[in-house]
Parts: structure tokens; C-alpha cells; sequence
């Protein structure tokens, strides 16, 4: 029987070997190439997590940061580069959200039955 730990490090190897990750991580590539593009794409993804921890400690959000996310996400998307990395990230993203869907097919399973 395999080790479930061996087939989840192989399937990190093929992932990893993929073309959606591979343009993902070309396009990241270029990305870091633009010192410019690169400052304001680190600010938006800083600014994101700063949110996510605000909302998960249950505070709400100000309008000052309703205003800065309104703001960093207008230069965001006026930044090729950045918007090329996020079409990638979003195909990506679709591969990994199939590859978890066949993952807990025995949950979901378990639950339906």
C-alpha cells in the first residue's frame, strides 16, 4: 500500500511541473524585473494581509482602509505586469480548486451517504 505522504510529495513534484504553474511562475519572473511593478504589487498583497488579519481578530475596516484598497487596486490594475501574474494565478488557482474537489471526494462522500 502507498504511503499517502509519498503521493501527496509526488503530486507536489507534478505540480510543480505544470504549465499553468510554470506561466504563473514565469509571468512572477518578469514581474520582480520591474522594480516599480514589483514595490506596488509586494504593497497590495502586504495591505491584503493586513485586512485578512483585521478581519480575522474581528476588527472592522475603516474607510481609510476602504480608501487604500480602492486606491492600491486602481494603480493594481492599470499595472500590466501585475494583472498578467493575477490571470495566471487565476488559472492556476482553477487547476489547484479541481485537484482539491478530487481530494475529498471520500469526505463529501462519507457525508452524502
Amino acid at each position: 500500500m502507498a504511503n499517502i505522504y509519498d503521493t501527496a510529495n509526488q503530486l507536489e513534484q507534478e505540480i510543480r511541473e505544470l504549465e499553468q504553474f510554470q506561466d504563473l511562475s514565469d509571468s512572477f519572473a518578469e514581474l520582480k524585473k520591474d522594480e516599480k511593478a514589483y514595490l506596488l504589487f509586494k504593497e497590495f498583497q502586504n495591505f491584503q494581509q493586513e485586512l485578512q488579519q483585521k478581519m480575522s481578530q474581528g476588527e472592522d475596516m475603516t474607510d481609510d482602509d476602504a480608501q487604500k484598497a480602492q486606491d492600491l487596486a486602481q494603480k493594481v490594475q492599470q499595472e500590466p505586469l501585475i494583472n498578467d501574474l493575477m490571470q495566471k494565478e487565476q488559472v492556476f488557482s482553477t487547476t489547484v480548486n479541481e485537484l482539491n474537489k478530487i481530494i475529498m471526494t471520500p469526505l463529501r462522500e462519507l457525508y452524502e451517504s
